[in-house]
């Protein structure tokens, strides 16, 4: 394959991916919302009737986790992860050697990361799911493997968003490279 058809091809998968981002972003967004919602019943519950809930409250850290661990990948997407701006939002930086950051920051650090919570936290989760776990505390909600099972699904959605960022890097580098050759 030439060049251009493979940059073309890995275009439509970093953009394949991206809306795949963009839509489980959006899909979790919703929670954000019923979250606020559940912890403002929760508080009112407890502190003007006296009658507080463990599900509840269980239920609002289960939600902050879902949030967390499936929003990453939009996050990551949206290029609105915490990082040191130092110097990557310097003027000094041009966007080849942004484009150079991204590749290095994905390849040597986003993937590995990725993939060792996902090796890890696999027996945590295949346990969780032949014991069929629920919360230990009395009234706290069953089916805590449902939540554990978010954990290497996010981080495979990060991972995956990584291909698609790694893919527009690629791409800004390369055409830089190109434009210069071409002077």
């Amino acid at each position: 394959m030439s060049d251009v058809v493979t940059m073309t091809l890995a275009r439509r998968i970093a953009a394949a991916i991206d809306t795949f981002s963009e839509w489980t972003g959006q899909a979790v967004s919703w929670l954000v919302g019923a979250l606020v919602l559940l912890i403002v019943y929760d508080v009112a519950m407890r502190y003007l009737f006296q009658a507080g809930s463990v599900g509840l409250q269980e239920l609002e850290w289960h939600l902050f986790a879902v949030i967390f661990l499936l929003g990453a990948a939009y996050t990551a997407k949206h290029d609105a992860h915490v990082r040191v701006d130092i110097l990557y939002d310097s003027t000094r930086m041009t966007p080849k050697h942004r484009a150079l950051v991204n590749i290095t920051g994905t390849v040597f650090f986003l993937w590995p990361f990725c993939v060792l919570i996902i090796y890890s936290s696999w027996p945590f989760v295949a346990n969780s799911f032949a014991i069929s776990e629920g919360s230990p505390d009395a009234g706290g909600l069953p089916y805590r493997f449902l939540l554990k099972a978010a954990i290497p699904l996010g981080f495979a959605l990060l991972a995956l968003q990584g291909v698609a960022n790694l893919i527009h890097a690629l791409g800004v580098l390369f055409t830089s490279v190109e434009n210069e050759t071409k002077k």
